[in-house]
């Protein structure tokens, strides 16, 4: 089950490290480009972002049920972010970008799961 990835660790702190990630994230995806350091690849950014961001919801949920909503959930903020976007000088919605944060959500999914059947 995937709530056994939470590595028994105290929830709250899974939440606050959520919580601390995200706005990180999202911060950093509502900025102007040209407030930005020259980055390596904007796609894996993404990527790594929403992957992390799963494992970190997934040690917050509690069954499968939560653990599907908390990544239906991260997908639809990774939606809002580009739409968001739109409204920020030098930035655009980018179906890529949405691509890059939905291939980081699978695989932290698959991830999660294979370190539990491993276990």
């Amino acid at each position: 089950m995937l709530s056994d990835f939470s590595m028994n660790v105290n929830p709250m702190w899974n939440l606050v490290l959520l919580g601390l990630a995200t706005a990180a994230v999202v911060g950093g995806c509502l900025v102007p480009n040209r407030w930005l350091p020259p980055l390596p690849n904007d796609k894996l950014l993404h990527f790594a972002s929403f992957a992390i961001l799963s494992l970190l919801a997934l040690r917050v949920a509690d069954g499968r049920l939560q653990a599907a909503l908390w990544l239906l959930g991260l997908l639809v903020l990774g939606w809002l972010i580009e739409c968001l976007q739109m409204l920020v000088p030098d930035r655009d919605f980018c179906w890529r970008d949405m691509r890059a944060n939905a291939a980081g959500i699978l695989f932290a999914a698959a991830c999660a799961q294979l370190y539990v059947v491993l276990a």
